[in-house]
This record gives structure tokens, C-alpha cells and sequence, in this order.
């Protein structure tokens, strides 16, 4: 049998078309005439590991599906001979052999919907590039492929894909805020999710379960780093998306929104030989960003410093870091006490999140080590009471911890567009300051221009909280008084100084508005 092209319209079509014979009758005679073997895909069980070996983008767009490895081979559906001539090319792709088996073009189209999120014959069609001319990618392909490059170029920090009644609503995190930016038919809710699944490397036929996975990219000449959630919802499943930049520069210091005082206090604190420095916040708030700088500022060649990071976001040159992996025992607290052994004089815990790590790195606080790590609390003082309550003892935490800093981030003022304005007596005082401090001052708030899309805010700055732990301090917390005391004590003896006093700071000097520092501290206050 002749396997014949006239004008991009081939005979198996026409035969199929004009009903002189069946899909598979003509696909078994034309795998026959070939010389090659004839699969039914729509009986094959095909494991995730072997659809992980091709790339999503290549599958999808030359219309082909790994089936097994045989003999040292991998062996793929094609749904026309012709399509033997991209086996080189995988080849070359994946440095393994690679033959090639005949299926239908159904069930191709299929096995594509099914494990690569592409759907309906007109997408498929579109991928394969069968229509005359036509070598745009399939709908979800280029769904997802904007998704993430209109992301990268508003600076979104999360994307949040969220199924709904009767749609699939898109929304970005940019500078803290969620804003929607799309919307979809329902019917594509679950060819998008097989997609972002697959290519999280995550299980496509798991519904029921949450999971985590991570995608890396690269966009525009950026690397990004991109971890994946899913969470079953009573509509669906609900993914979201975390964007990490690798090409973008690590802050110093100096760039991270500190005042002259507090620069130096922060410089005097992290410079010393021992102890334990802690940065406390909620998720995104900048914590590791803070802990970065601080590592690049103490970063010499005479000194070693090891981190354990979950996961490691930026790597920096002469740090020695290791990325935790809970699937192989590796937690927290086993890279700690493997640290240990390896003579450092600085270590960084991403995150205390149980007893045994927070007391593994308070004992090397105590013999030698200078540790930082972060702990999710809403104020700085509120991390002494959090690692009693984590069953570390109170003497404990008394003898080693040096400082703390909490923070938050505000959006920054537009600098192109922020409108200048004389306060009121009430909004002044909700800052915490005096009517008389800010008299002949005048604020700034948002109002909107094409540089910052209309939004008035363009970035982020930190506001930050620090206590200095002194002997009176030490006192209270080694006979475990209550937070309000702490708090009440360190506020009054000046060792504590809040939230909302450095976002006063801002405030006058035009960075951000009253409303963005109310935001973040209402609840610090």
C-alpha cells in the first residue's frame, strides 16, 4: 500500500473519511507495509517515568507518545511513518536509542489529551502542525506558555490557577496583592492541570491528595525556578505557583530598606562570633531575602558557612548549601547535626519548624556557632515564647539567642507618579506619632501611571521590627514571664523597636503610604 501526500491531505484520511475502512484496518496495513509494529494505545499502560523521558514541548508538538524501553530503547507512537525521522532527533535529545510504533490518529490524540493536557482534534491538529502552514502550538500549550511570560513580565511572585463554577479564573500575586488577569471555560480546567502537572513531574491521575512538585524554566533569558502546590477543592483541584527569578541579583545590605540606625545595629549583631539571629515573619514576607544579604555581607574566605535551605532559592558562590529532601530523611535537623561535624563557623537553617532542629542549632549557638534561621511569628518578641512552646527549654533560649528581627513588606511608591498631600491629625496618630513630629510635613499616596500600570505602587520594600536581648531580657525569659511583659519591658527599656515606628520612617520619607503600613502592622500594633 502506498502511503501517498497531496497538498498536506494524505490517503489514510481520505480512506477514513470516505468510511472504505476503520482507523485501525488502515493503520495495521500501513504499519504492515512499513515494516513497523503496530501499537493499541488506547490499551497501553504507559508509566510516568517513561512519559517524564521526552520533553512536554517536543511530545506535544511533533504529535508523539513514549510507550515503553525495550532492549536499551525507547520506543514511541507516531500516527504517520514519516514521523520516523524525528527518532534522530529524540535520539540526540535524550542520548538513548529510539524506535518507533504505529497507532491511530485517535488514539494518539488521545494519549496526547490524556498525558500531556492537550485536547480536542482541532488542538491536536494545530500541535502536529497537520493543517497547511499551521505550526502554532496547541491552545494549552500557549495557555500555559503565556501564562508564565505575562507573569515574568508584571513580576508576579505566585501564580494561583483556581476552578470555579463554570470557569478557570487566573490570578497573580504582584507586590503582595492578588489581581485576577483571567479567565477560562470550565472545559479547560483539566487539560491545564494535566499540563502544569506534567511538567512539575508531578502524578496526573492523583485527584484526591495534595501535591508538590517544581518546574524549572527559562523565559526571556531568565532562569526561573517555579514551585508547584496542588489542592483538591470541591471544584476541582487548585494549583499555586511560586516564581523564583534565579537571574535575578541578591540584595545587599545596604538595598534592603534599613535605616542608618538600624544598618548599623543589624551590622553589629550579625558580625558577632556566637549565638543564635533569627528573622520571623509570614511566608513571603522577605525573610530569606534578609538572610541572604546577611550572609553575603560575612561571606570571606576565612570563614565557613554552611546553610540547610528548603529549597536552596539562590546559590552564592564560596556557601556551602544543602538543599533538604524529606523523601530521603534528609530534614532539617539531620543536615544540622551533619553540619556540625563539618567545622563551620556560620550556619543557616531555612526554617525551625520542630524541636529537635531548634534544639540541634541552639546547642550550636552555645558551642561556637553563629546560626540564623526564621520562624513564622507576628512580632519579634513572639519568637522567644514560640520555641518554648516548641518544648525547647526556657534557659535555654535565654542563653542563646542574640536577636531578632521581624518584618513585613509594604508596597513602594511610584516614584513617577506619587501625589504629594498634607496629613490629617487622625492619620498621623495612627502611625504612632505625634500631630506635632509631622506638622509642615507633607505624605505621599498612590495615584497611578502607565510606569506602574495604573497601580500607583511599583515593588517592595521592607519594614522592619528588631530586639537586642540584654540581661534583663535573659532574666525574663529564663523564668518564662508571659509575651505581654517581655514585650511590655524591652518597648519601654528601648530594645525593642516596632513595626510600625519604621513604617512612620517610610512614610515621611515618601517610600510608601499610611494605608500600606496599616496594612501589614494592624495586627502587630
Amino acid at each position: 500500500m502506498a502511503f501517498q501526500r497531496t497538498g498536506g491531505f494524505d490517503l489514510v484520511e481520505a480512506l477514513r473519511k470516505l468510511n472504505l475502512a476503520d482507523e485501525e484496518t488502515i493503520a495495521r496495513a500501513v504499519a504492515k507495509q512499513q515494516g513497523m509494529p503496530y501499537v493499541d494505545l488506547a490499551k497501553a499502560k504507559i508509566r510516568p517515568a517513561i512519559i517524564e523521558r521526552v520533553p512536554p514541548e517536543f511530545a506535544t508538538e511533533q504529535g508523539l507518545v513514549p510507550l515503553m524501553e525495550k532492549g536499551g530503547r525507547l520506543i514511541v507512537a507516531i500516527d504517520d511513518p514519516f514521523k520516523r525521522i524525528l527518532a534522530d532527533q529524540l535520539q540526540f535529545m535524550i542520548g538513548c536509542d529510539v524506535a518507533c510504533a504505529l497507532a491511530t490518529p485517535s488514539a494518539l490524540a488521545n494519549a496526547l489529551a490524556r498525558y500531556y493536557g492537550v485536547t480536542g482534534e482541532d488542538d491536536v491538529a494545530a500541535r502536529m502542525g497537520a493543517q497547511a502552514g499551521d505550526r502554532d502550538d496547541a491552545p494549552i500549550i500557549r495557555l500555559v506558555t503565556n501564562m508564565f511570560q505575562q507573569a515574568i513580565e508584571v513580576r508576579a511572585s505566585d501564580i494561583h490557577v483556581e476552578p470555579g463554577h463554570g470557569r478557570v479564573r487566573i490570578r497573580y500575586r504582584v507586590d503582595g496583592i492578588l489581581r485576577d488577569v483571567a479567565e477560562h471555560p470550565e472545559h479547560l480546567a483539566a487539560p491545564l492541570m494535566s499540563r502544569l502537572k506534567i511538567m512539575a513531574k508531578m502524578d496526573i491521575a492523583e485527584k484526591r491528595k495534595p501535591q508538590d512538585g517544581r518546574i524549572g524554566m527559562r523565559i526571556k533569558g531568565r532562569d526561573i525556578d517555579v514551585r508547584a502546590s496542588i489542592l483538591p477543592s470541591n471544584h476541582g483541584e487548585t494549583m499555586v505557583m511560586r516564581l523564583l527569578d534565579r537571574s535575578a541579583s541578591l540584595m545587599s545590605l545596604r538595598d534592603l530598606g534599613f535605616g542608618p540606625e538600624e544598618y548599623e545595629w543589624f551590622q553589629r549583631i550579625i558580625k558577632r562570633p556566637t549565638g543564635v539571629c533569627l528573622v520571623t515573619g509570614p511566608t513571603g514576607s522577605g525573610k530569606t531575602t534578609t538572610l541572604y544579604a546577611a550572609l553575603q555581607e560575612l561571606n570571606r574566605p576565612d570563614i565557613k558557612i554552611i546553610t540547610a535551605e528548603d529549597p536552596v532559592e539562590y546559590h552564592i558562590t564560596g556557601i556551602n548549601q544543602v538543599q533538604v529532601n524529606n523523601k530521603v530523611g534528609l530534614t532539617f535537623a539531620r543536615i544540622l547535626k551533619a553540619m556540625l561535624r563539618c567545622a563551620p563557623n556560620i550556619i543557616l537553617v531555612g526554617e525551625i519548624r520542630d524541636l529537635e532542629t531548634a534544639e540541634i542549632a541552639i546547642q550550636a549557638a552555645l558551642t561556637g556557632h553563629l546560626v540564623f534561621s526564621t520562624l513564622h511569628t507576628n512580632d519579634a518578641p513572639s519568637a522567644l515564647t514560640r520555641l518554648v512552646d516548641l518544648g525547647v527549654k526556657p534557659f535555654l533560649v535565654s542563653a542563646a539567642v542574640q536577636a531578632i528581627v521581624a518584618q513585613r513588606l509594604v508596597r513602594r511608591l511610584c516614584p513617577e507618579c506619587r501625589e504629594e498631600y498634607e496629613p490629617g491629625e487622625a492619620e498621623v496618630r495612627s502611625l504612632g506619632l505625634d500631630p506635632s513630629v509631622a506638622s509642615g510635613r507633607s505624605f505621599y499616596r498612590a495615584r497611578g501611571c502607565r510606569v506602574c500600570e495604573g497601580n500607583g505602587y511599583r515593588g517592595r520594600v521592607a519594614l522592619y521590627e528588631h530586639l537586642e536581648m540584654d540581661n534583663t531580657l535573659r532574666d525574663m525569659t529564663f523564668r518564662g514571664e508571659s509575651l505581654e511583659s517581655i514585650r511590655a519591658t524591652a518597648t519601654s527599656m528601648g530594645s525593642l523597636r516596632l513595626l510600625i515606628d519604621d513604617g512612620a520612617r517610610k512614610v515621611i520619607e515618601g517610600t510608601t503610604t499610611v494605608i500600606e503600613v496599616l496594612r501589614v502592622t494592624r495586627a502587630t500594633v
